[in-house]
């Protein structure tokens, strides 16, 4: 008997393993795998370039490429502190006129559009262009954050390569993803942040399929980032502990007050942006009027001058006072909010790290002066709130807390900085209601927040799921029935939505479809059901992405 078993058991083995092997052969993810590996690889050259090229130009006026602004600026005379945001603005105004199609610079919304839109392609062309924007942006002292743009570009890249490789149409949504993650990986040394912000605010899920190729990608887009930068943290702070259990009523307290700060941060932005849309000027001018207003600020301080990450240092490191952070929440919110408005480059990111740094580290000082005996340090609550902030800004709160971790070396914190962040997400999704991403895709007439049935029936339009069939016949806009009602037709532009809508209103089952670019012409029909069975297939599709294996 056993000797039977023995000798079936390589059959048995082998008819278990085969059909996955075909299967995986089938969906070409070697492929996938080696593409996401040169991703990677790319990203994190095409990021150190980036850099790089913010530094260069920080040359031309305060003779230092690092990101120690502060340091420098006491060095630099008060004339070219307000002048290089000018002279950047004028350069970014000319870019914006001649180069950009679309008169902006690009970034994370725009990479979380083309996952969600299918065909809607990133340039890479327009990526570039949109990466040299943002780096004068950020090296003439614009006071924005490098990441979302970086995070553009990774996608833009990542696209291109996948063109080139010809994959597999259901490896378009997750090579986009890997490239967000090796830029995100690349650019704050946090393979593992990179990871959780692919699949948490690019890909909208998790999948196992794609979690293999978003990892490589991730791991390699760390790689040569760690070569040049050397393996070390972002902001190398001092081991901070919890001193009592009986802070965490203060942690909780500081994840309301992060959340107020992440919110008047948000109203600051979408209200500047508001009144500056308003304001009817060439466009050329508006980054160089931003600029001037930045300078102005940047003269007295430097602090809020570019990405910000050693004014950020400094809040963790304990060497603010109260009355120095409180000034620079201020002043950081305005400038970031005039910066975005003017139209320079740059991300929300690091500007929300900051703030968050900033309210943490004056949440610490007023703690130690009520409880000295009890709170911890400001560098400690520095830190809570930089996850805190940052967290209900974005909407990432799992990506955003292993970022904290990665950047600072902080685990030991993770009770405390889990605290403060669901508290300030939660709170900040009561009053605001969006995260700053998804105030940025509503602009556009996108809406994800209400689930993919709701995005499927808005974005789906009549020309995806009608018949063509030319008649010559043309159709009066105005034309009215017997009974005094307009009548029904659709258009190609329609969205599913509204030609559900107008199959109940007319009472029809099929209408015909009219170009408007060509007279009003009828150029075929649609009908009920195969508006339904277009549905149907799409949710059908999301689904299975975000459950396959």
């Amino acid at each position: 008997m056993l000797p039977d078993i023995i000798k079936q058991l390589p059959k048995l083995i082998y008819n278990w393993v085969m059909p996955n092997i075909e299967l995986f052969d089938s969906s070409r993810q070697l492929r996938v795998w080696f593409a996401s590996m040169v991703i990677g690889f790319v990203v994190s050259i095409v990021a150190i370039i980036f850099r790089e090229l913010i530094g260069f130009i920080q040359l031309f006026w305060l003779q230092d490429r690092s990101e120690n602004i502060i340091t420098a600026a006491r060095d630099t005379p008060w004339i070219l502190i307000l002048l290089a945001p000018i002279v950047g603005g004028a350069i970014v105004g000319w870019l914006l006129t001649n180069v950009l199609p679309q008169r902006r610079c690009f970034g994370v919304p725009d990479v979380i559009e083309a996952r969600a839109i299918a065909g809607r392609a990133i340039g890479f062309r327009d990526a570039v262009w949109s990466s040299i924007t943002t780096a004068v942006s950020l090296g003439s002292g614009a006071s924005a954050g490098r990441e979302g743009p970086m995070v553009h570009l990774g996608a833009a890249v990542s696209t291109a390569i996948a063109n080139r490789f010809n994959m597999p149409k259901w490896a378009d949504r997750t090579l986009l993803a890997s490239g967000a993650a090796a830029a995100v990986s690349a650019s704050f040394n946090a393979p593992i942040a990179g990871v959780l912000f692919a699949h948490e605010i690019v890909l909208g899920h998790y999948s196992r399929r794609s979690f293999v190729p978003i990892v490589i990608a991730a791991a390699g887009g760390t790689i040569f980032s760690r070569l040049w930068f050397g393996d070390i943290a972002a902001f190398e702070i001092p081991e901070y502990q919890i001193t009592s259990f009986w802070e965490f009523p203060a942690f909780a307290l500081l994840g309301v007050i992060c959340a107020l700060v992440s919110v008047i941060f948000q109203f600051a932005l979408v209200g500047t942006d508001y009144v500056a849309r308003n304001i009817d000027m060439p466009l050329f001018l508006r980054p160089m009027i931003g600029g001037l207003m930045i300078g102005l600020i940047g003269i007295f301080f430097p602090h809020i001058l570019g990405v910000g990450y050693e004014a950020t240092d400094l809040a963790l490191k304990n060497q603010m006072d109260l009355q120095l952070l409180l000034l620079l929440l201020v002043f950081k919110t305005a400038a970031t909010a005039i910066t975005l408005a003017s139209r320079f480059g740059g991300g929300v990111f690091s500007p929300a790290l900051y703030l968050g740094a900033m309210a943490g580290g004056a949440f610490g000082l007023i703690a130690s002066d009520f409880f000295p005996e009890l709170a911890s340090s400001q560098g400690l609550y520095a830190i809570l709130g930089m996850g805190a902030v940052a967290a209900a800004v974005l909407g990432a709160p799992f990506s955003t807390t292993m970022i904290v971790f990665e950047l600072t070396g902080g685990y030991g914190l993770s009770i405390a900085l889990l605290l403060a962040v669901s508290i300030s997400t939660g709170i900040n999704q009561a009053i605001h209601g969006h995260s700053f991403f998804e105030w940025q895709l509503e602009m556009r007439g996108l809406f994800f927040k209400d689930g993919p049935h709701k995005f499927l029936m808005r974005s789906i339009k009549v020309e995806e799921f009608m018949v063509r069939r030319e008649s010559g016949q043309v159709v009066e806009r105005h034309e009215f029935d017997e009974d005094e009602k307009p009548l029904p037709y659709l258009t190609t532009a329609d969205s599913l939505e509204y030609a559900l809508r107008r199959f109940d209103e007319a009472g029809f089952v099929a209408l015909p479809v009219v170009d408007e670019n060509r007279d009003w012409r009828i150029i075929g029909s649609a009908t009920q059901t195969a508006a339904l069975s277009h549905f149907n297939r799409a949710l059908v599709e999301t689904s299975e992405e975000e459950h396959r294996a």
